[in-house]
């Protein structure tokens, strides 16, 4: 009801934002009407926070479960039954590519319109309201060119320029740590945006108004950028902000976590879930979770693996030898999927034979509901038949929940645990004087808790785990705290594929694959994905512009690496 009700008041506003003049007093208002003391920017301020991490079901297939979570080595199609292999979206396909920038291209309208009524001299001046904007900005924009590279942002939402240049990311990236430095000024002190209508109270999904905690997301947001581009060319800028920010309160404590809940009453259609795939469709549109992030938890006893997965299903299953010049690699292929078993440590019976056809038969065996096994990331279609859906897990029953059916795990705007992670990496890179090893293990105990994993359970892996420990050579601490950060961005696939272009881990998902009788090369020879292809949209009504930043920024293609990548 509560979704209902904001978008019944979104419709009230935009009818009265036509009919009425800026001044309010002159408004003839029924008995029963809102009065201008009713009316604010907060009802403005909803749907973009929305739109951001749970848009609709178009783009939530198309951008993030395509490609960003996979990317990420978090999700993999590919299975046997699924409508795809695992080379999905390693090749390029406009239908996808366009749906996605469509969707982040067209998302600054709505932030935009209410930055308007909210900046001096705006319908409802708030500057408070002003700084949360800002802050949303700069969410925006982050994600938006570490999926694409250069885009327009300085000439962004100018009414007077419909052409807009495309900045350079070193650009994007200082504005944006400017425009968070400009909302921490103007928050100050200040814990609420003001009060009575004022008050944008429960309208904000983030923080329900609680300023102090938007000041902390725009510190670790910059931390999280000037880390990001530290190293790379014209980064200046980049230092002053890492000590900037590690001077400043970060996100730290588990209520600080800045999390989404999933809306369960609206459609689809205007806010989606990963049960609005995994439950529409059938087994065809399923996804299992991949072999790279099952291997860290389970290989490191991480109470998080059953909090993230299945075990696999098991059952029984048949391989038969194919016609023509693929046979010759059957058992190559049928030996790899087993090894990938053999490997997380589950045994099998198998049973060789041969058809009345002549071929081949080979049965396997497995314990039902037992095992947790990831599914290698990017099978290619000829692997396909021999990745049964019994061998993997899949994600567990809280991250695909059907709407209205039980608890449904949050969209990760920013958490607490990644503000330890990053003070830990700044650290351990010569940036400040703290303990980077506390910072590391508070980081672990609060990705832990967003997962409501037993305290005990912690405790334990924290005292007994190596993966908790700090501990090894520059490289190898970096490495550690890059793979927490992966872990805990699980189900935020655009933060996690961006960590493993930028820190190089985990390994095994950056140096891509080589073996192209078991994976797909896709049109990147594969190498794995650096960025997405601009969208047709923007090449037909904005083509010279962006031919001058493929000049700069390199082909557009899925291997151009983007300014700030290793």
């Amino acid at each position: 009801m509560k979704a209902i009700y904001r978008l019944l008041i979104l419709l009230f506003m935009v009818t009265v934002m036509s009919n009425c003049t800026s001044d309010f007093d002159e408004m003839n208002i029924k008995p029963d009407a809102f009065t201008k003391d009713e009316v604010s920017a907060k009802f403005f301020l909803t749907g973009p926070q929305v739109r951001l991490y749970a848009p609709d079901r178009f783009p939530y297939w198309r951008a993030h479960l395509i490609h960003a979570d996979r990317y990420a080595g978090h999700f993999c199609f590919g299975f046997n039954g699924s409508w795809w292999s695992d080379a999905l979206g390693y090749a390029y396909n406009s239908g996808y590519t366009d749906a996605s920038w469509g969707w982040l291209a067209g998302y600054l309208g709505n932030l935009d319109n209410y930055m308007k009524l909210v900046k001096t001299g705006g319908e409802f001046e708030n500057q408070y309201m002003y700084a949360i904007g800002l802050v949303m900005k700069g969410l925006y924009f982050q994600m938006y060119t570490d999926v694409f590279g250069m885009l327009p942002y300085s000439e962004a939402g100018n009414p007077d320029i419909t052409l807009p240049k495309f900045d350079e990311q070193a650009v994007i990236y200082q504005g944006i740590i400017a425009e968070l430095d400009e909302a921490m000024q103007i928050i100050g002190d200040e814990t609420k945006t003001g009060s009575n209508v004022d008050d944008v109270g429960d309208n904000d999904l983030y923080f329900d108004g609680d300023l102090q905690k938007w000041k902390k997301l725009a510190n670790t947001l910059k931390l999280r950028m000037g880390l990001r581009a530290y190293g790379a060319p014209g980064a200046d800028f980049a230092q002053s902000a890492i000590t900037q920010a590690l001077g400043a309160p970060l996100l730290e404590a588990s209520d600080e976590n800045c999390l989404l809940q999933k809306d369960e009453i609206q459609s689809q259609w205007s806010s989606a879930a990963y049960g609005d795939v995994w439950y529409n469709f059938g087994t065809g549109s399923d996804w299992t979770v991949g072999k790279t992030l099952i291997d860290n938890l389970r290989n490191n006893n991480d109470p998080r693996l059953e909090k993230y997965a299945k075990p696999a299903a098991g059952g029984t299953n048949e391989f038969v030898e194919p016609d023509g010049p693929e046979a010759a690699l059957f058992d190559k292929r049928v030996d790899y999927v087993l090894a990938v078993l053999e490997e997380a440590g589950a045994e099998y019976t198998r049973t060789d034979g041969v058809n009345d056809k002549g071929k081949k038969v080979v049965t396997i065996e497995m314990a039902e509901n037992f095992y947790y096994i990831g599914q290698p990331t990017r099978l290619n279609g000829d692997t396909y038949p021999y990745s049964a859906y019994g061998f993997w897990s899949t994600p567990a029953e809280i991250v695909i929940q059907r709407k209205g059916s039980g608890d449904m795990f949050p969209e990760i705007v920013m958490t607490a645990a990644e503000g330890h992670f990053l003070q830990a990496e700044a650290i351990v890179k010569g940036f400040g004087s703290g303990d980077a090893q506390a910072h590391y293990q508070e980081g672990i105990r609060q990705a832990m808790l967003l997962w409501d994993v037993n305290s005990g359970a912690i405790e334990t892996f924290l005292a007994e785990e190596d993966m908790a420990q700090l501990n090894g050579s520059t490289d190898e601490m970096l490495e550690k705290i890059a793979t927490q950060r992966w872990i805990v961005s699980y189900t935020d696939g655009f933060e996690a594929w961006a960590i493993v272009r930028d820190t190089g881990y985990p390994t095994e998902l950056a140096q891509g694959v080589s073996d192209f009788d078991i994976f797909a090369a896709g049109d990147i020879n594969g190498d794995y994905p650096q960025r997405m292809r601009y969208g047709n949209q923007a090449i037909n009504t904005n083509g010279a512009n962006v031919n001058i930043a493929i000049g700069i920024q390199g082909p557009n293609t899925q291997d151009t690496k983007l300014w700030w990548a290793k």
